[in-house]
């Protein structure tokens, strides 16, 4: 029994300085080292840590180590533009007279596909243990996103549209001294208000960062960090939108354009192309002719494979700690195709 209990510490202590997955940068289980804080780190030995969370929370302060309060409460607001890769597309065509299902047209050729979107979330989080915290993800924004089609006509769509979010994460975080790192896992399910689905969105982030503690002041201090962000989203999107909400004004004031560079590219299709005429036949051609005779009201129904353009881009952050309660951080991603940029508030608490 003793023997056990000597391998649990020696495994919670091994976990306090190396960590596992990560969610925002909080506070994080952190042990100084420099004299200059001895006194800080003699009075965090003497705590006696009645709570219920973190378990092994008095281990952690006899010890040395200075481990934040177990909850706490996060707002953020996120502002990001990335590039969208689709395939495999599928069109449907709903009007009075006519209920076309989806049919694939995978000759349709892209252009630079992009979204916007912003959203602002609240999270709640509880550390479970000193190195380990759990979190929820409730949120709500906007997104923009633009589709350009180069063949068999050039024409953009702009989607505008709500999204309401939902999700849960785990992270761990820790470090010696200055030093920290930290590890992010979350899950969340997308739901704009034009799919019929929510998406899923995985996102890791890994960070590693710098403490500069304010000398009078242990209990504040300004971290400043990079790391890598990967962002993965379920592939599969069906849903349904009005011609008029599908297309930009410019598209319909080149209407004339559009039917003339359409009709043309299926003038061109030769004895090889039977098949591609088969689909323009069933499906292009009435959406065509709905553009033509400016029917906005047509309900397109669509299907498709989508992902982020590059999976993983770099980030940069700066958190100023207040105190033990209060924390205010701001990060951005600007290395590779997304740009990001968040902002939050942390309030913290000892709950019971």
């Amino acid at each position: 029994m003793i023997e056990g209990s000597i391998k649990l510490k020696i495994i919670f202590i091994v976990f306090l300085c190396i960590c596992i997955p990560y969610i925002g940068l909080a506070q994080y289980s952190s042990k100084k080292i420099r004299t200059k804080h001895e006194t800080y780190t003699d009075s965090i030995k003497s705590v006696k840590y009645d709570y219920v969370f973190p378990i092994l929370g008095q281990d952690a302060y006899e010890r040395g180590f200075d481990i934040p309060y177990p909850m706490g409460v996060m707002g953020n607001f996120m502002w990001m533009d990335q590039g969208i890769v689709i395939d495999n597309l599928q069109l449907g065509l709903e009007t009075d007279d006519i209920d076309i299902p989806l049919t694939d047209v995978d000759f349709i050729q892209f252009g630079e596909n992009r979204n916007t979107s912003y959203i602002v979330n609240v999270r709640p989080d509880i550390w479970i243990l000193p190195f380990i915290n759990v979190y929820g993800l409730f949120g709500y924004g906007n997104s923009h996103t633009e589709v350009i089609l180069t063949a068999p006509v050039e024409l953009k769509s702009i989607v505008d549209q709500s999204i309401r979010t939902a999700g849960f994460g785990i992270m761990g975080a820790g470090g010696v001294g200055p030093v920290w790192i930290s590890v992010d896992a979350n899950f969340t399910w997308s739901k704009p208000e034009l799919l019929d689905e929510a998406t899923q969105v995985n996102v890791l982030g890994i960070r590693m960062g710098y403490n500069f503690v304010f000398e009078q002041k242990p209990e504040r201090n300004i971290a400043v960090w990079i790391g890598g962000m990967r962002m993965k989203m379920s592939s599969s999107t069906v849903g349904a939108i009005k011609l008029i909400d599908a297309l930009p004004p410019e598209a319909w004031e080149r209407k004339d354009e559009i039917v003339s560079d359409y009709r043309d590219w299926y003038d061109s299709l030769g004895p090889s192309d039977i098949l591609k005429k088969q689909v323009a036949d069933q499906i292009l051609t009435p959406i065509v002719d709905r553009i033509d005779q400016a029917d906005g009201d047509s309900v397109i129904s669509y299907g498709m494979d989508k992902q982020t353009k590059e999976l993983w881009n770099g980030l940069v952050g700066m958190q100023y700690q207040f105190n033990k309660k209060w924390m205010l951080r701001s990060e951005v991603g600007f290395i590779g195709d997304r740009k990001s940029y968040l902002i939050s508030l942390n309030y913290r608490f000892l709950g019971f």
